[in-house]
């Protein structure tokens, strides 16, 4: 299962709408991309988590192909 890390985003970016919105672009990069493709990676075996546990804030949660599509 493709593990996806995103060490950094600028700050003011750090809202849960552009969380969403990036891991939704790279899952789609990952399952809809000729290497993706040929590789067989789908939707379902991708987690996207952003690392971002610093100066006390919790890690966010990770999102899947389930979640990004939720409002």
């Amino acid at each position: 299962m493709p593990l996806v890390v995103i060490t950094w985003i600028p700050k003011a970016s750090r809202t849960a709408a552009v969380r969403k919105n990036v891991a939704k672009a790279v899952i789609d990069a990952l399952t809809k991309s000729e290497a993706g493709l040929a590789a067989e990676i789908t939707p379902d075996k991708v987690v996207v988590r952003f690392a971002e546990a610093q100066d006390g804030w919790a890690l966010p949660e990770g999102w899947t192909h389930e979640t990004v599509k939720k409002p």
